[in-house]
């Protein structure tokens, strides 16, 4: 359950993050970076794609910066994941209701 979003930091379950994160059903990795910062690139999904997700949802940002090449949603599309793309606030919000559903996976980029 994601608590709480404000600008550079999140509340999951309790625990504060300052650094972008994925969120796993069962884990947060707190340590994820893109190749290029504000370009979000197939490279930059190898672990959520090793995850299998029905679902991905992406957190673009406070301000929406972070962009999604068409590339990178086809390459998600060929994959068989659903993307769902939206500025990291209502990401959160759209996560919290999803959650507990099988394969829901978050990226969620916490500053621009």
């Amino acid at each position: 359950m994601i608590d709480s979003y404000s600008f550079g930091k999140i509340v999951i379950d309790g625990k504060v993050f300052t650094s972008d994160v994925i969120i796993y059903p069962d884990k947060v990795n707190d340590s994820w970076w893109r190749k290029i910062g504000h370009l979000l690139q197939k490279e930059d999904l190898t672990e959520i794609i090793n995850y299998n997700p029905e679902v991905l949802i992406v957190g673009t940002g406070d301000n929406g910066l972070m962009k999604i090449p068409n590339d990178t949603k086809q390459f998600l599309e060929s994959k068989k994941i659903k993307l769902i793309s939206e500025e990291t606030k209502k990401a959160c919000d759209i996560y919290n209701k999803l959650k507990g559903k099988k394969g829901i996976v978050a990226a969620l980029h916490l500053t621009c």
